[in-house]
């Protein structure tokens, strides 16, 4: 099959529920990179009243599932981890994964999370496993 273009990438993850129910939405993917964003709602914030740790880490592992499974193969997660550098208030945050290294069965990805501003709110790095099975979308 190869690399899935970002409308095929789109309709894999429209069935991601969690990433739904939060409102987490791929926004562009392919080529081992993936895109999402979150438009930040009070449902979103702690009790602190930012934006709670699990949804910031659940965009950034969206992006990351996005950039993992765009060459084609099934591909789940291994290891991911994140550092919270500054709090989110209000607007949208986007998360932007980009491929570190890809071999047959592991591959390795950064994720940056920001604000509106493109200030920087996070790091995530996550490990694939990459299985045989290809996607298939028909």
């Amino acid at each position: 099959m190869g690399s899935l273009d970002f409308p095929a990438l789109k309709k894999l993850f429209r069935n991601d529920r969690f990433a739904e129910f939060i409102g987490a939405e791929v926004v562009a993917g392919g080529g081992g990179m993936g895109k999402a964003r979150l438009e930040i709602h009070t449902h979103h914030l702690n009790g602190l009243g930012i934006v709670q740790g699990g949804a910031v880490f659940t965009l950034a592992d969206l992006a990351f599932a996005v950039a993992c499974n765009s060459h084609g193969n099934k591909a789940v997660g291994l290891n991911a981890s994140i550092n919270w550098l500054r709090p989110g208030l209000t607007g949208v945050l986007q998360a932007e994964a980009r491929e570190v290294s890809c071999t047959r069965r592991i591959a390795t990805y950064e994720v940056l999370v920001t604000d509106d501003a493109g200030e920087l709110l996070a790091t995530f790095h996550g490990t694939a496993y990459r299985k045989d099975e290809q996607w298939d979308l028909n």
